[in-house]
This record gives structure tokens, C-alpha cells and sequence, in this order.
């Protein structure tokens, strides 16, 4: 199996330092990035790397709980991943995206802002998801390209609403600086104390389509959405473009690249935004797992 690359001790070091002892370098670097040519490229086709969990505290990737609990190995994975052909950029709340951006790796890079993480993994409250991370402003301020938010619907739970309210002014406010808005909806319920999504195609149409209809103006709206059975009847539901993102690490990695394939066949599948699924990997291959991810792209 290949080591989990690392980041050298001279640029973690530097890192560290320059946190300490110029915390303006950070929207100074933000204010002198290249920028992307554009939210996609000639094909159309957006590839994106996820890493938002940790501020959820969701650590978890495979069998290991604490997985992504070592910040300068989950940092070196990701440059790894930004630094393969065919990936666009990243997604993800603002302590990762100033590593990254110090370190050099967001030069010309898609970047969309993580927004809502209040929704802490495995609370009572993890439904009422309020916007604790970028507000749209904070996006524009730093040059981004989005801000993404995530909506989970349970129908039994009365904070739903105000995460849906949430989210709605969040489209608008991003619309507003024509910044995209990406929409991660799910249906929930609560089994056993827990959210658990529910994967059903039936449900994921569901969500989909009041994801769609949020905000004043849907013209800057992107929907992330899980890949499930049947799924072009999950495409169907909706005229916006459509990220597939890349869920749980899986032991049948083959199998998951299989049915990513199959949904980018229809037209309004526009790219994948896959963290976990390829920062570790079963095999623990991250340049092939990305290699192969980014393939099904370009």
C-alpha cells in the first residue's frame, strides 16, 4: 500500500509561522491569486475536491473514525489531488482554503466556500444548520467563485424550516454578486437519535426540486446531488446544472467510478465534488484515485 503523502517540514513550518506572524497574508494572497478563467472550462465540466467535513466534526473516512483529524496530512492529500490533471479546484470552510491558499495550490482555481456547519455531526441540533462558516459576503471578499450549502429536510423536525429559510437568502445574497449558490439537498429522518439520508431515488427527486426553487432567482444555482438507483429520473426532475458528489468511502471503489460514469452520461450532470472517495482511498492510492475521478471529466 503507498504512504499517505506528506507535506515537508519546511512548508508546514512556514505555514505556521506565517498564521502567527502575518495573519494579513492571507487576504493579501487572496487579493493577488490567479484567477480561474471561468467556472468551467471549454467542456463544460466541473471536477472539484471536497474538504468541508472536519467542520462538522465528521472525521470519518472508511473504517478509521479519526481519519481526517491530522490537519497536515489531510493537507498534503489535497495538494496531491489539486496538483493532478483534470481537477478544477476545491470546496471547503475557511481554514483549509487559507492553508491551501498560503501554500500556493489555489492559483487559478475553481474555489467554492462552504457556508453552513453548524449542523454538527451526531447532535441533537444537527438539522438546525446555521451559517457559521462564509457569509456570501466573506465569499466575494476573498474572490471565491461560491459558497455551498447544505439542506437536510426532515419532516419532523420544526428546525427544518429555518434551514431552509437559511439557505433560500443565501441563494439570493450569492446571486445578488452572481457568485454560484450550491445546493446539497437531502431528505432525513432520525433513526435511533441520528439523521440518516435517506437514498432513495424517490426521495433524492424530492429533495432536488426544493433545493431548485429556493431564493428569488435560480440563475446562479448548482445542485450537489448524491448518485442513487434509477438516477436519470433524478435528472430529470430539475433543468439546473448538477454536481454528483462522491459520498462514503467505499470498499468497491471500481463499482463507485462505475456508476459516476453512468449518471455523467445524462446532460445535466456537469461534474463531480468528491473529497473522502478519493483523499483516502482503500487502496490508499490518492494520485489514482483522482487520476481515475477526473478521467470520467475531461
Amino acid at each position: 500500500m503507498p504512504e499517505p503523502p506528506i507535506l515537508d517540514e519546511a512548508r508546514w513550518t512556514g505555514l505556521v509561522t506565517t498564521r502567527v506572524e502575518r495573519p494579513d497574508a492571507i487576504l493579501e494572497a487572496a487579493h493577488r491569486r490567479l484567477q480561474p478563467e471561468g467556472l468551467v472550462g471549454g467542456d463544460g465540466r466541473l471536477m472539484l475536491v471536497a474538504a468541508d467535513h472536519a467542520a462538522r466534526g465528521a472525521l470519518r473516512a472508511g473504517r478509521d473514525p479519526l481519519a481526517m483529524a491530522n490537519r497536515r496530512a489531510l493537507l498534503a492529500r489535497l495538494c496531491v489531488a489539486l496538483s493532478r490533471p483534470g481537477v478544477d479546484g476545491v470546496l471547503g470552510t475557511a481554514d483549509i482554503l487559507e492553508d491551501l491558499l498560503l501554500l500556493g495550490m489555489l492559483e487559478g482555481k475553481v474555489v467554492i466556500a462552504s457556508m453552513n456547519r453548524g449542523g454538527l455531526a451526531g447532535t441533537s441540533f444537527e438539522v438546525d444548520d446555521r451559517f457559521t462558516a462564509y457569509s456570501a459576503q466573506a465569499v466575494q471578499r476573498m474572490g471565491w467563485q461560491g459558497g455551498k450549502m447544505l439542506l437536510r429536510i426532515d419532516p419532523e423536525d420544526p428546525a427544518t424550516a429555518s434551514t431552509l429559510e437559511a439557505c433560500a437568502r443565501a441563494v439570493d445574497a450569492l446571486a445578488e454578486r452572481r457568485l454560484v449558490a450550491m445546493v446539497e439537498p437531502f431528505i432525513a429522518h432520525r433513526v435511533d437519535g441520528r439523521v440518516r439520508n435517506d437514498l432513495s431515488r424517490d426521495a433524492v427527486v424530492r429533495s432536488c426540486t426544493v433545493a431548485a426553487g429556493l431564493g428569488g432567482t435560480s440563475a446562479y444555482t448548482w445542485l450537489k446531488l448524491p448518485v442513487v438507483d434509477d438516477m436519470d429520473r433524478v435528472l430529470e426532475a430539475t433543468s439546473l446544472p448538477v454536481v454528483l458528489l462522491g459520498g462514503e468511502v467505499s470498499d468497491d471503489q471500481e463499482g463507485t467510478v462505475a456508476a459516476w460514469r453512468r449518471a455523467l452520461e445524462h446532460p445535466s450532470a456537469r461534474g463531480l465534488v468528491v473529497g473522502r472517495a478519493l483523499l483516502f482511498p482503500p487502496d490508499g492510492d490518492v494520485p489514482s484515485a483522482v487520476d481515475a475521478a477526473a478521467g470520467l471529466i475531461r
